[in-house]
């Protein structure tokens, strides 16, 4: 493992705490592609939801742009999609009519 800074991770992560300010302080749901509105029971709930979703992957891309390991490349984008699958799958449980 080596410190090494990805400049290109840390513009990644910047852009997902952008998205996640929109989504989860200002309500801005609209910004979350491939739901129908009438169909969400609870949208401040959704909002949150996808807010710190779009933080914590932003956390985790943002440590990811300063720690180096073998087979990193392989093993984060994986992480990241199977933690927004099971987030879409909660919502789609949870809050959709």
């Amino acid at each position: 493992m080596e410190i090494s800074i990805n400049y290109l991770l840390i513009v990644i992560a910047l852009l997902f705490f952008v998205v996640a300010y929109f989504v989860g302080i200002k309500k801005q749901t609209w910004m979350l592609a491939g739901f129908n509105e009438a169909r969400i029971r609870d949208k401040d709930r959704l909002a949150r939801i996808a807010g710190y979703f779009f933080l914590n992957s932003g956390l985790f891309i943002l440590l990811n742009s300063f720690i180096s390991f073998q087979g990193q490349e392989q093993l984060i984008p994986p992480l990241i999609l199977a933690y927004g699958a099971g987030v879409i799958i909660y919502v789609n449980k949870k809050l959709v009519e």
